[in-house]
């Protein structure tokens, strides 16, 4: 795992509240990674993949 340290520059910090089922399927993927990654890095990957899917749409739509 990464040492903690200073955040990239071109980074904004966003705090947000979460239902417990949410926290708790998020604790579920953390587990089921063999690098039990933290609960802000399992985000940031959901978040990646919900947008590279929306451009693959925004793309097939375009065509």
């Amino acid at each position: 795992m990464k040492k903690m340290g200073r955040p990239p520059v071109d980074t904004e910090a966003v705090t947000v509240r979460l239902p417990r089922e949410l926290i708790a399927g998020l604790d579920d993927a953390r587990r089921e990674d063999p690098e039990m990654p933290t609960r802000q890095e399992v985000i940031r990957r959901i978040l990646v993949a919900w947008q590279a899917g929306r451009s693959a749409h925004d793309d097939a739509g375009a065509s």
